[in-house]
């Protein structure tokens, strides 16, 4: 199963501000009738946003099964690699540029081997740079991968409390620094970063329930709001520094904060229980939303135990990775306060009354929409994609499970190319690259969703 597309799907409610990834932050820098109230914060976002200046586009509610047809592209990696540069580590991010050369973020986990490596549309090596270090262009923990379409390349560096830029040749450019101090939690708040193909040194990200444009062209990132996604529970405000009041309260099954870049400039997000998703220009006001009626799943008493039980065990078995010499006495009693709040925190878990019907949204580069479908928690399935043309209409739905398709793809590329990241089974990385067929890339003559 791709390591990417399974942290996707994942239900339980992980604030991307505070909570678990909040808390791991910190860790990491010190060390080294619940359906009314959905509905009706649904329609309030709605109003809110001038609903009477956007359309509203009812899909099919039946599925109309569509056929993968992947053609294996090439696929590198294993333990049984041929050549030392494809002996991977841990591959945190891939991305394509629009040459189709993917690049992959290998040994992030402040490993001595961090690194990028780009290979062509073949699958043959091209050049690798970046490494683990302190200085300019070296990694002390790198955690995201961005790569415009003309190849210039940003990694993330949560212990640099900046981001890495590199030439479109590999070369070191510049830091592009983040506030929140030398421990990156700023950066904590900003997951799934996209770039935008408008040309512009930006990209799209989140920060709570918000989607911003974050601009990476200066010395500081600057950033402002898109689009405000509604929020199923109230911000309570502002933090204090204790560390009580530094891990929120958790909920189980809250709807996830999903988008992706268009090649419009806009953005797609989904940030219901609902099959919605919204479509916005590139000022981000609404323009689109595009709805099937398929009901959420119903929580019962056994699913909120099991997935208490869960997050539970994954939080023990949750392990902080340092470099270098141990951290002081006083650093690690805080570590192991937070890690205790936040096994309280889980251990007092609220939950939705429904499982969110949408696990994962990509935007392909032509504008077309992947929208994966949750499954029962719990389960190791991959839920069915469906696919949405750029126009807006629905195309039909992707059955995964399958060698070609057996999840939501990692990154997607131009000329119908995807990657998937995989282990083998040493739980080494194997990353294949695989070619959609026609019919799926949605090479339509129609114009594309208008902002």
């Amino acid at each position: 199963m791709p390591q990417g597309a399974a942290r996707m799907r994942r239900m339980s409610r992980r604030n991307a501000s505070r909570g678990p990834q909040f808390a791991s932050a910190v860790a990491t820098g010190l060390a080294a009738g619940w359906m009314a109230v959905l509905a009706a914060g649904w329609m309030a976002a709605l109003a809110g946003a001038g609903l009477h200046a956007q359309e509203l586009v009812d899909l099919p509610g039946e599925d109309r099964a569509v056929s993968p047809d992947l053609e294996l592209v090439y696929a590198i990696g294993s333990a049984a690699a041929a050549a030392q540069w494809q002996e991977f580590t841990s591959i945190s991010g891939v991305a394509f540029d629009g040459a189709s050369n993917l690049y992959l973020l290998d040994g992030t986990r402040m490993e001595s081997s961090a690194r990028v490596v780009v290979v062509d549309a073949a699958g043959r090596f091209v050049r690798e740079f970046g490494r683990a270090g302190d200085g300019p262009g070296e990694f002390r923990a790198a955690t995201q991968l961005v790569v415009w379409e003309d190849g210039q390349v940003l990694v993330e560096d949560m212990l640099h409390a900046g981001y890495h830029v590199f030439s479109p040749g590999g070369e070191f450019e510049r830091m592009v620094r983040e506030g929140g101090g030398g421990m990156g939690f700023a950066m904590a708040r900003r997951p799934n970063l996209r770039p935008e193909r408008t040309g512009a040194r930006t990209l799209i990200g989140r920060s709570g329930r918000t989607i911003q444009r974050v601009d990476m062209s200066q010395e500081d990132v600057e950033d402002h709001v898109l689009a405000e996604a509604w929020a199923p529970v109230e911000d309570d405000g502002p933090r204090s520094g204790d560390l009580e009041d530094m891990i929120d309260e958790e909920w189980g099954f809250e709807p996830d904060l999903l988008f992706d870049a268009l090649p419009s400039g806009g953005v797609a997000y989904s940030d219901s229980s609902a099959w919605a998703v919204k479509l916005t220009d590139p000022s981000g006001a609404i323009s689109r939303i595009l709805r099937r009626p398929i009901r959420p799943l119903a929580v019962t008493e056994e699913m909120e135990r099991e997935e208490r039980e869960r997050q539970l065990d994954a939080e023990s078995n949750r392990t902080i990775t340092q470099r270098g010499s141990a951290p002081p006495a006083a650093v690690r009693e805080m570590i192991d306060n937070m890690r205790s709040l936040q096994r309280e925190a889980l251990e007092n878990m609220r939950f939705f009354p429904e499982v969110p019907v949408i696990a994962a949204l990509r935007a392909t580069w032509d504008g077309a929409l992947w929208v994966q479908r949750s499954t029962e928690p719990g389960s190791d399935d991959a839920g069915p994609i469906d696919l949405i043309a750029p126009d807006g209409r629905y195309l039909g739905t992707l059955e995964t499970g399958t060698a070609a398709l057996p999840d939501m793809p990692d990154a997607f590329g131009p000329d119908g190319l995807v990657a998937f990241i995989d282990t083998d089974e040493f739980d080494v990385p194997v990353i294949t690259v695989w070619r959609l067929p026609p019919a799926i890339r949605l090479e339509s003559a129609r114009p594309p969703l208008a902002p």
